[in-house]
């Protein structure tokens, strides 16, 4: 993506930005949720693109920054080429006492010397320069403001920082829409607005219809950076609810078998709506040997996993002697990466999907393979285990229940239950769970029994299924 730049700047100008706000993102930037390199030093910026929203008038400016950040690679791992952040920068004289968590900090020379600069989500007038944007489906240097033109954005809807997200940020508009500001940006489709797009063209209504989506218009692949969506006011989070029903000793059956049924309709409507592939002996061997080697990895960074080494790679060698022997499973688009957090119930009672990036840390282009549906189930069916261990005593019968009920709703709508295929679910299960041991002794070790407990009960289960 090339450095864009508004008409009334220039190189030197931008170049003087970037190096007068160098120390202060230093200092910043690690520090944010969606920060992706935390624990490693940044050792330098380059400005991909700079476009300025709101001309500096003495009390309020606003600059959209692409900033390609440079660390240190990790031990072992290929030179990096730095990730792509997207950053909105707030100007002003002084902040008010309301924006002081969202200070970064107090520039000393270049273009902003004397002013504070700050997250400018955190300031209503800033966010709504964006919903305005793509209300008049602007086009702002490089930067490309679009809308389905079929839904109606009205004006004057006040703007509110969401502060639950880890990986991205979003804004509400009076309780009407979100927009989902994508932090860590790479070139590519993003499923985060495709698959929604194919759901809406199918009128799935499992999955909130994008309203409008900003992109850098300035390059041949395209770069999403945002995207608006309908608000589900008054929705409760599929993972909150859940705790709070197991905080209650209340039963969550039915709302697990619903569940099950929003994830088939899904799934369904995204086999009409986008291409399928056939597994055969080839990518079935290369999937059981990606596994494999996740877990070799995990055991030398993880030694606790070492005792169930064996029963674990059971389950891989049960996968690959299914391939060895013909069998082919059929792949299509998925959700990648669902779990209760990824479902939204409103107050009707109807359970959506959202967030359809899949796993960050991956490529674009490896999170919009198709892939066997089942990988999806196994991550619902791994959130189950997680709110019930979440619990004081753990409730193992609590999961048990949710996760038969989920799989029953599943087969209600496609007449296919996913516990009929048992050697691919209990492969993805246990890939699961051990990525889970490694991301919770590196982050959260109190957290450790959690994963743990289901490599046990994974172990045990692909021994006793040996021929």
């Amino acid at each position: 993506m090339a450095e864009t730049v508004t008409p009334s700047d220039s190189s030197r100008t931008t170049g003087h930005l970037l190096a007068s706000l160098d120390p202060l993102l230093r200092e910043w930037l690690p520090r944010q949720r969606w920060f992706a390199g935390k624990g490693r030093p940044v050792t330098g910026f380059t400005l991909v693109a700079a476009t300025e929203l709101l001309p500096l008038d003495g009390r309020l400016g606003l600059h959209h920054l692409l900033l390609r950040v440079h660390q240190p690679s990790v031990f072992g791992a290929e030179p990096h080429p730095g990730d792509c952040y997207q950053l909105l920068i707030g100007v002003r004289e002084a902040l008010p006492p309301r924006l002081a968590p969202a200070l970064i900090g107090h520039v000393e020379d270049g273009p902003l010397a004397g002013h504070a600069v700050y997250e400018a989500l955190y300031d209503p007038r800033p966010a709504e320069v964006l919903l305005e944007a793509l209300r008049t489906q602007a086009r702002i240097g490089g930067l490309c403001f679009d809308r389905d033109p079929r839904q109606e954005i009205r004006e004057g809807l006040v703007a509110r920082l969401m502060t639950v997200e880890q990986s991205n940020s979003s804004v509400v508009y009076g309780d009407t829409f979100i927009l989902k500001l994508l932090r860590r940006v790479v070139p590519g489709v993003n499923p985060d607005l495709e698959i929604p797009l194919a759901l809406a063209r199918e009128g799935c209504p499992r999955v909130p219809a994008p309203t409008a989506w900003l992109h850098a218009g300035t390059d041949t692949e395209p770069h999403v950076l945002a995207v608006l969506q309908p608000f589900i006011s008054g929705a409760s989070d599929g993972w909150e609810l859940a705790l709070r029903e197991l905080a209650k000793g209340e039963d969550f059956a039915a709302e697990a078998r619903e569940l099950g049924r929003a994830t088939a309709e899904v799934h369904t409507a995204l086999a009409r709506a986008l291409p399928t592939a056939t597994l055969g002996h080839a990518q079935l061997r290369s999937l059981a040997d990606g596994m494999t080697e996740r877990l070799a990895a995990a055991v030398q960074a993880v030694p606790v996993l070492r005792p169930y080494e064996s029963g674990l790679r059971a389950a891989y060698r049960a996968l690959a002697g299914l391939a060895d022997e013909g069998r082919t499973w059929t792949a299509q688009r998925i959700h990648g990466d669902l779990h209760l957090g990824q479902c939204l119930r409103s107050p009707s009672g109807a359970w959506s999907l959202i967030d359809f990036e899949g796993e960050p840390a991956r490529p674009p282009a490896e999170r919009r393979l198709p892939q066997p549906p089942v990988r999806d189930i196994a991550g619902m069916l791994r959130s189950f285990d997680y709110a019930a261990h979440s619990a004081s005593p753990p409730a193992p019968d609590w999961a048990r229940v949710c996760r038969a009920a989920y799989c029953s709703g599943y087969a209600e709508v496609t007449d296919r239950d996913p516990r009929t295929d048992p050697v691919l679910l209990r492969a993805y299960e246990t890939d699961k769970a051990v990525y889970e041991v490694l991301y919770e002794a590196r982050h959260r070790p109190e957290w450790l029994p959690v994963p743990l407990s289901a490599i046990r009960r994974l172990a045990a289960s692909a021994l006793e299924a040996r021929p």
